[in-house]
């Protein structure tokens, strides 16, 4: 059972998310969210008979056989979206030197798309991951469904500390047929430092469903500071190494390095057609959500 105290601490901070993030929702977002997705399009209702002016590519041309006169198909806007947000809770994503930890920004954001999911009538899920599939909430509409989506990326405690990008977008591309929009919230972290065995899943996974990936970032672990010998451990796999950090050398092949697996990753999303943006723990996300979602705008 958990403590009381804990208990109102929890309850708190969801209200407190709730509040903040409704606010930019109806304010900002319930607008660009609407204009940037829209549905899947459009959905067969019925036939009736051709009219002149009909679209001929519209003709049903069974029914057509059958009746011995022309039939065209009709169809419907379908509004009602589905939206999966697949969330990392690899040990990697608790670190942050800003002023959140990686995975409650995660949690913020999980937050403000779905309040704009919920509001535009949607329904979201969400699938929390590991090196394994740690939880599964199918997708549903509604306030109390979004908060217990708030609450759960917020306070899960997950069993495993590895990542396995590939096998969580995997779990998605089984268990949903239906097109969906997907965030993979992640850094991109894998365990073991693979950067490529989770690329043909994901592209995989981008065919059948609209992908959006968001890598969350701590300025920390791109740039690094003087501070002489420094003992660092890998949250993930557990490895420790001692490095100089007072050698400018080792500092710039490190950056480096990670300009490198920042620019691959990014040649990826794009070679896939994959949208994708980046979020920092130590700025403000909203003007970068805003961008995103222009930028998306204007292509449709």
């Amino acid at each position: 059972m958990i403590p009381k105290d804990k208990l109102r601490k929890i309850r708190r901070t969801i209200r407190r998310i709730e509040i903040t993030t409704r606010k930019v929702v109806n304010e900002t977002f319930a607008g660009q969210y609407h204009s940037v997705f829209k549905g899947r399009g459009m959905e067969f209702d019925e036939v009736r008979e051709y009219a002149p002016g009909d679209e001929i590519r519209s003709i049903d041309w069974n029914v057509t056989s059958r009746m011995g006169r022309p039939y065209t198909k009709q169809f419907v806007e379908e509004r009602e979206l589905t939206v999966m947000l697949v969330v990392d809770a690899s040990a990697s994503m608790d670190f942050g030197t800003g002023s959140e930890f990686k995975n409650e920004r995660a949690a913020e954001l999980c937050a403000l798309l779905a309040f704009s999911a919920i509001k535009n009538n949607d329904r979201v899920g969400l699938v929390i991951f590991t090196d394994r599939i740690e939880l599964h909430l199918p997708p549903r509409k509604g306030r109390t469904h979004a908060l217990r989506i708030v609450r759960e990326v917020l306070f899960f405690e997950p069993q495993r500390r590895r990542s396995d990008i590939a096998g969580a977008v995997e779990y998605v591309s089984r268990t949903h047929a239906r097109k969906s929009v997907v965030f993979l919230l992640s850094d991109f972290i894998p365990a073991g430092g693979d950067h490529t065995g989770f690329r043909k899943p994901v592209s995989i996974l981008a065919r059948k469903h609209d992908l959006v990936a968001v890598r969350l970032l701590d300025p920390r672990e791109d740039l690094l500071v003087p501070m002489g010998l420094v003992r660092v451990r890998d949250p993930e796999t557990g490895e420790e190494l001692v490095v100089d950090t007072s050698s400018r050398r080792w500092r710039r092949d490190y950056h480096s390095l990670r300009s490198r697996e920042a620019s691959d990753l990014e040649r990826f999303f794009k070679a896939n057609g994959i949208d994708h943006l980046d979020i920092r723990t130590d700025l403000d996300y909203e003007n970068d959500l805003i961008k995103f979602f222009r930028r998306r705008a204007s292509r449709r």
